[in-house]
């Protein structure tokens, strides 16, 4: 089977489904092929995408048929799912314990202290992902 694009032109298509348990789904084309997604290619970031997002994908022949190579989202950033929320009970601990450590900072701060390059990461990361999961 072969794929030629033209003009640079990318196929594109719908994901039919994807199961993030297992890490990979399948994106019907809209020539109505069948194309196989596994999670190692979805964008940066990503661990799972929804049923339906529109995209954009370059393909390889596999062992077991066409698979996507690489996939571009053709819709907003709301066709990625990079978490399942966390219960409100679970989150509400989480809150707790980020305004608990950024007390502790806030005090060395009013100190003249900045965090230490280890521990400013450390809670940056912690602050990126309470806010991944407040949007998730």
């Amino acid at each position: 089977m072969g794929w030629f694009y033209e003009r640079g032109l990318m196929p594109t298509g719908k994901v039919r489904f994807f199961d993030d348990e297992k890490g990979y789904g399948f994106i019907e084309s809209d020539e109505g092929q069948q194309v196989f997604l596994h999670a190692s290619n979805l964008p940066d970031g990503a661990t799972t995408v929804k049923k339906g997002a529109r995209v954009e994908f370059s393909i390889a022949d596999g062992r077991r048929g066409p698979q996507v190579l690489s996939l571009r989202l053709l819709e907003p950033q709301t066709s990625l799912v990079k978490l399942k929320r966390k219960s409100a009970d679970d989150l509400a601990v989480i809150v707790e314990d980020t305004i608990t450590l950024l007390d502790q900072v806030n005090g060395g701060l009013k100190h003249g202290r900045h965090p230490e390059g280890g521990a400013a990461k450390k809670i940056a990361a912690v602050l990126r992902k309470l806010a991944d999961e407040l949007e998730a």
